[in-house]
């Protein structure tokens, strides 16, 4: 099976080099590559590392501010490494007047960008599920008042007290990928196998969904390629 990494998880190594933690990556057997920032390479470096390491780009963490502010600018640098999934890894809804914005922020571009391919995503953590200033619980408002796609961070869903199995089943048709991830249901995360999260279930959902699974391990402990390898050796033991 093809697994990716949200290279957030190697953030340790990304930022003083890239391709070389990309190519660490594609070593350990990670075939999907969700980037977390490009951090000032061009879309030919993105491109050129990609086709060096014989990996595919799987979507991007991109905040909905780089749509906002430069559209053109953005849209044409994505499609130009490819990418077919802009995923937007959070945004700040803690007021109804926030949420509103977001909701009719995402109800214009999304359509824009479907236009050119790009599937438009959300990825979820905790808070999502909980009420937020205005007493609103956001997910439900997301799911309900736009047609976005849905990244479902599985690790997330569980410490905001939801079974991200029925989660996945009731977005079956939104979604694009899990974050599959480990750790406590209190939020500190762990490499899969080593947590409480239901990492084996959400496997065999994914699996029989036919939905990618997305390594994000995001604690470095000891560093982020120790952590990405015990996740995929733990993916791998299970097929």
């Amino acid at each position: 099976m093809d697994y990716g990494l949200q290279m957030y998880s190697v953030r340790d190594i990304t930022k003083e080099d890239l391709p070389g933690a990309l190519e660490k990556v594609a070593k350990l057997g990670y075939t999907l590559i969700e980037f977390a920032g490009f951090f000032g390479h061009s879309a030919q470096d993105v491109v050129t590392m990609l086709g060096k390491n014989n990996v595919k780009l799987s979507g991007t963490h991109t905040m909905i501010t780089e749509l906002l502010n430069d559209y053109e600018g953005t849209l044409a640098f994505h499609k130009a490494i490819g990418n077919k999934n802009y995923i937007i890894p959070s945004h700040d809804l803690s007021t109804k007047e926030k949420l509103d914005q977001f909701i009719v922020d995402v109800n214009r571009i999304q359509p824009k960008l479907a236009a050119e391919g790009i599937r438009l995503a959300y990825h979820n953590h905790a808070q999502e599920f909980r009420p937020n200033q205005d007493g609103i619980i956001v997910y439900p408002e997301l799911i309900s008042r736009s047609k976005i796609h849905f990244e479902i961070d599985t690790f997330w869903a569980f410490v905001g007290e939801q079974d991200p199995v029925a989660l996945m089943e009731q977005l079956k048709d939104r979604l694009v990928f899990i974050h599959i991830k480990d750790g406590s249901k209190e939020g500190k995360g762990t490499p899969l196998g080593l947590g409480e999260a239901p990492v084996t279930a959400v496997y065999a959902k994914a699996k029989a969904l036919g939905v990618p699974m997305v390594v994000e391990s995001e604690t470095l402990t000891p560093d982020g390629l120790t952590e990405a390898k015990i996740c995929i050796e733990f993916l791998k033991a299970q097929e």
